[in-house]
């Protein structure tokens, strides 16, 4: 089950880096990230295991880095995804482990959540990567326009795109292990 488990994460993974990599670019440097929904949808999968999810976010962070369009942005890219992962988790880890909003959710809890991952978790991250990027290389733009034309609508493309490949992913896995 375990040797399951890594194929599919790793599988995942991959499909995040192609996305990644075709992903064209919004005007400047920078592009949406569906790398980043590809890596919420493996936390998901693994809301459990802390070192897995962490290692996919190294994993998902030296795959952006290897592709980013942006100069200079390898580093930051990692530390997004890092930082990105563990804000997440403790957001997983508070919706199963407190059981919050458990009365009102019932069977439709896994949508929900991934309904509030997906935005949120890009919006972290790109906040992270463009106050990263800002210190280390410099940001092509002020950090403001750049937040409100490439931040913002990538939360909501990565809400839908996120939430389409969540659902392909989900319905893989129950017709895979069924067999």
């Amino acid at each position: 089950m375990k040797t399951k488990k890594i194929t599919t994460n790793s599988i995942l993974l991959a499909i995040g880096l192609i996305l990644h990599q075709i992903t064209p670019a919004l005007g400047l440097p920078m592009q949406p990230d569906f790398a980043l929904a590809m890596l919420f949808i493996v936390m998901m999968l693994n809301k459990d295991d802390y070192k897995t999810c962490v290692i996919s976010a190294i994993v998902t962070g030296i795959f952006t880095a290897l592709t980013t369009k942006f100069p200079g942005g390898q580093i930051p890219n990692l530390l997004d995804k890092v930082i990105t992962a563990n804000y997440i988790y403790l957001l997983m880890f508070m919706f199963y482990k407190i059981k919050l909003l458990d009365k009102f959710l019932k069977s439709k809890k896994e949508s929900v959540l991934a309904m509030i991952i997906l935005p949120f978790g890009t919006l972290v991250s790109g906040t992270i990567f463009l106050i990263s990027a800002k210190a280390i290389v410099g940001l092509p733009a002020p950090f403001l326009p750049l937040f409100l034309t490439i931040v913002l609508p990538t939360c909501i493309i990565n809400l839908f795109v996120g939430i389409f490949l969540y659902n392909i992913v989900n319905l893989s896995l129950k017709r895979s292990f069924r067999a």
